[in-house]
């Protein structure tokens, strides 16, 4: 039973795109008979030797439900209950979680100013002290993202900075990975030197993002820095009994480069939108254009009419600004026509 239209496609988000199809093959691949719950299945075990050949003979992968999840957990791991965790204003853990990471972890988050989303050591700096003062939470982690809330994203020497600032002061590093691969085909480079040679101790891998069917993961790249993940997983229900499912979609987007193909997919729709919307007078751009997000400025009663035939959302309507994400499956004829559009009103 279909009830909506399969052609039908926005510039919301890239969680609104369906499932990539070598994904459900996956999926379907893995069904049929008994297979042991809880990870301790063949998929699950082949995802755990692909992680480590990917980012390093010391990472361990814990599948997971979302991507809330994957962050609750890994910061959960890294520090006790007096712990606080250094993020960006913009960082999903704090705007875009419901509060959880501090509510169900009972820990501290202390947000600093961005550079166009990123996290830099003078940001962190301005919340990087106080230890061993019992009246203030610890700083005991930082948090990036990667790409960044903004559609920016981080190379190899700014993930390096942070990190050694962090590592010098005993703080862990987690990276929000929920659009990891765009992250990789914008630069280019491999994971493991943007994540575990660049000083990276806790992954939430993304993948829902990226055409997964809910299955996200938490990879720790420096085993000594976490503690007790294995019940976290539990405790936070982030564990699921027929995990087989789980890995063999996230065991899809590393065979055949598909995560990387796919995300650099949707990051050339994103340059396409912005070209065309740069020889449109009335548009301005308020942040870089470096994966699958584009972050423009118009006219609000124009926003709306193109939000008439074109579901998107405002990012900051004081100022006007407008969120335009593109997806796996966008096409080169869905920009083309959401160009049009956007001219149409704004000449209205």
């Amino acid at each position: 039973m279909r009830l909506h239209d399969p052609n039908a496609r926005t510039f919301a988000s890239d969680n609104y795109a369906g499932v990539l199809p070598e994904v459900l093959e996956a999926v379907a691949d893995a069904n049929g008979g008994h297979q042991i719950a809880y990870g301790e299945d063949v998929y699950t075990a082949r995802l755990g030797e692909v992680v480590r050949r990917e980012l390093g003979e010391q990472a361990q992968v814990f599948p997971v439900f979302n991507g809330t999840g994957a962050n609750v957990v890994a910061l959960t791991s890294l520090m006790p209950r007096w712990g606080a965790v250094i993020a960006t204003g913009t960082a999903h853990i704090h705007t875009d979680e419901a509060g959880a990471p501090e509510r169900v972890s009972g820990l501290k988050l202390l947000v600093v100013p961005q550079v166009d989303g990123k996290l830099t050591p003078e940001a962190i700096e301005t919340e990087a002290w106080g230890w061993g003062d019992e009246h203030r939470a610890q700083p005991l982690a930082v948090s990036i993202t990667q790409s960044s809330e903004l559609g920016t994203v981080y190379t190899p020497d700014e993930v390096r900075a942070v990190a050694d600032f962090a590592h010098e002061r005993h703080m862990a590093v987690h990276m929000d990975g929920a659009r990891i691969w765009n992250a990789a085909a914008s630069l280019g480079l491999p994971l493991k030197s943007f994540i575990t040679d660049a000083g990276v101790d806790v992954l939430s891998l993304g993948g829902t993002k990226n055409g997964l069917l809910g299955a996200e993961a938490i990879v720790v790249l420096d085993p000594s820095r976490v503690d007790g993940l294995v019940y976290l997983r539990k405790l936070s229900m982030q564990l699921s009994s027929k995990m087989r499912f789980a890995s063999a979609q996230l065991l899809a987007l590393f065979e055949d480069d598909l995560g990387v193909r796919t995300a650099a997919r949707a990051n050339a729709m994103a340059q396409r939108l912005r070209a065309g919307l740069e020889r449109i007078e009335g548009v301005s751009f308020s942040h870089p254009t470096q994966a699958n997000a584009v972050f423009a400025e118009l006219d609000l009663d124009a926003a709306d009419r193109v939000r008439e035939r074109y579901r998107f959302y405002d990012w900051d309507r004081a100022k006007r600004q407008v969120r335009w994400m593109c997806a796996f499956d966008t096409t080169e004829q869905d920009v083309d026509a959401f160009v049009d559009a956007v001219r149409e009103s704004l000449h209205r």
